[in-house]
């Protein structure tokens, strides 16, 4: 038998150091793992050290995945292992248990590694950090906050609160803009139907009965001649346009400029852009908040509440921020300097830097503001309709006018003679 020194880690998180007895570095690995430990380093007295993992099982090859877990499988994932350790489950146990129950993906083959990496004794949140399309650099450092901390449990109900509200604020977004998306793609197609299919049968009986025809008709029918037939052909723009849009928008979120002057016109846009302002401040809010509270030093906290912000124009200001408190300044004063903000936000940053309750103020900033958007959405929503449908009446009544005008005029000088 050889005496063996090993350190390890306690389902805590915290680090323990001991000796024991075993005939081979395989057989201390089993008997610290009967422990509850989770080896890290183990060498022989006198011998080399060895890495738990090396000295360990050999690992499986990696994982290949394609994209990214989806954030409502994540949010799911932290929800049920936060309920597994508050019930007093080990961890490599409850990762075994929610990595079985997903369906093959990306967050799936993550969840593999990860129970891999812990039983061969890297911490929680070295596992998840060599996995960034599941876990991101917020989640990974919340989750190092838990372990270092010995609260692991009570961190991983935060995130799984602070996931869940960002999930439905988002919810909330797109939801309201299901409806008018849905009524302007309908109304697109039946007027490009009319310009391409209606149109020019009246123009083939308005040319039989060679009649002058008013502006507004002749107007309608070289629009008519353009959607079928113009270069390029009408119909392409009007079906193109959203795609090529789109691609632009993809194309200029390639490079921080591109996303700051994007960003930066959204939010001036009226009433929509209120929206995505207080979108943003209750997201930088409550992701700000939620670290600090978990115990992640402010500097770094904000480098990533910066980095998962966003919006590029919020992402500036809060890096403006970091530079101010690292030499010595205030949270509140670059931010006012920002102007991104309202007064009351940077007053009440200010109000919770005074009383050391920064985060708690930072939490609060981001239930008004998050109350604040799903009345804006609303009213939006609201607004949206009686727009749209009056927009739509016009387009149907110049239609309806420049077709029906010669046939009047048609019908007039036939009954006169």
């Amino acid at each position: 038998m050889a005496v063996f020194q090993y350190e390890a880690m306690n389902q805590a998180g915290q680090e323990v150091k001991d000796n024991i007895d075993a005939s081979s570095a395989e057989d201390a690995l089993e008997k610290i793992r009967n422990l509850g430990l989770f080896p890290t380093r183990i060498r022989e007295k006198g011998g080399r050290k060895k890495g738990g993992a090396a000295a360990g099982k050999k690992k499986k090859g990696g994982s290949f995945t394609i994209g990214k877990a989806k954030v409502k499988h994540v949010t799911q994932f932290t929800r049920q292992l936060a309920t597994l350790q508050d019930a007093g489950l080990p961890i490599l146990r409850s990762l075994g248990i929610l990595a079985e129950q997903q369906k093959p993906g990306p967050l799936k083959n993550a969840l593999t590694d990860v129970a891999e990496d812990v039983e061969g004794g890297a911490t929680l949140s070295e596992a998840m950090a060599k996995h960034p399309k599941a876990f991101n650099r917020l989640y990974v450092n919340m989750v190092a906050a838990g372990e270092t901390g010995g609260v692991l449990d009570v961190i991983l109900v935060r995130l799984a609160e602070f996931m869940e509200k960002a999930q439905r604020l988002k919810a909330k977004i797109k939801g309201a803009m299901i409806y008018p998306s849905v009524v302007i793609t309908f109304a697109v197609g039946i007027v490009t139907m009319i310009m391409i299919v209606v149109v020019p049968k009246f123009e083939e009986i308005f040319r039989d009965f060679d009649t002058k025809l008013p502006g507004v008709t002749v107007m309608l029918i070289e629009t008519s001649k353009w959607f079928i037939s113009g270069m390029p052909p009408g119909w392409m723009v009007v079906l193109g346009s959203p795609i090529a849009f789109f691609i632009f928008l993809k194309l200029l979120n390639q490079s921080k400029g591109g996303r700051f002057a994007k960003d930066s016109v959204i939010v001036k846009l009226p009433i929509a852009g209120g929206i995505a302002s207080k979108s943003s401040i209750a997201r930088f809010c409550r992701t700000l908040g939620t670290l600090v509270t978990a115990g992640v030093p402010i500097l770094e906290a904000i480098n990533i509440t910066k980095e998962t912000s966003g919006n590029e124009v919020y992402a500036r200001a809060l890096g403006k921020v970091h530079d101010s408190i690292r030499e010595g300044d205030t949270f509140a004063d670059p931010l006012r300097a920002s102007k991104v903000c309202d007064g009351i936000v940077v007053n009440m940053i200010s109000v919770g830097e005074e009383t050391g309750e920064l985060d708690k103020m930072l939490l609060r900033i981001a239930d008004n503001y998050d109350n604040e958007v799903e009345v804006a959405v609303g009213a939006l929503l609201s607004l949206l309709e009686p727009i749209m449908v009056a927009v739509l009446g016009v387009i149907v009544g110049f239609i309806v006018i420049a077709l029906f005008l010669p046939l009047v005029s048609l019908i007039q000088s036939m009954s006169g003679g």
